[in-house]
């Protein structure tokens, strides 16, 4: 099984992180951000990748370190998780609906990391949660995993559009991850990625 758990310890932050990439859909923790707890369980759920998170943040500050903290463990543990890559299918991605909202995400496990959002949210918050966090979690998490993650979306409401995105981006990210058979070695033709 591709699995890697890590600690992480900042002034800002206290993070304890484990991740299966080839589990049930489970997510066991708490970030102390409601609304983004409910963003990693759909995460999790859509991707069939398990995670069991603690977390102790500043959020007497803001949600940021936090949620862009678990961005750089979750990166991190994906890059150690995913190995040699070998007979991976390397690329994904996914268009996920929900209500008015259409998101769309491709993912690329190139070795560089690189975020392309292109996505404006029309509600600056979402509970607890800062919208512009989304995209503060989804670069960290791509410069830390090494991967290249283009995400779009459109919708009228701030909670729609940021439940497509992650949803999106885990499906991407199940089928880059997913073994191909035919898939002989690393899928690159410089033959490391």
């Amino acid at each position: 099984m591709r699995t890697a758990s890590l600690s992480r310890t900042t002034k800002e932050t206290d993070i304890t992180m484990s991740l299966n990439l080839d589990g049930r859909g489970d997510f066991e923790g708490s970030s102390g951000v409601g609304f983004f707890d409910h963003m990693l369980s759909a995460f999790c759920k859509h991707g069939l990748f398990d995670i069991s998170l603690s977390c102790t943040g500043d959020l007497y500050v803001d949600c940021h370190h936090t949620v862009e903290d678990i961005g750089i463990v979750l990166g991190k543990l994906f890059l150690e998780a995913i190995g040699d890559k070998y007979g991976i299918k390397r690329c994904g991605s996914c268009y996920m609906p929900m209500d008015e909202a259409l998101a769309f995400a491709a993912v690329d496990i190139s070795g560089r990391g690189y975020l392309a959002d292109n996505v404006e949210y029309p509600q600056e918050k979402i509970g607890d949660y800062d919208s512009c966090m989304t995209e503060e979690f989804m670069r960290a998490f791509a410069m830390n995993a090494l991967v290249t993650l283009h995400i779009n979306c459109t919708g009228k409401n701030a909670h729609h559009m940021t439940e497509g995105v992650f949803k999106a981006v885990s499906r991407a990210l199940r089928e880059a991850v997913s073994i191909d058979p035919r898939q002989q070695g690393i899928p690159s033709s410089k033959g490391t990625l």
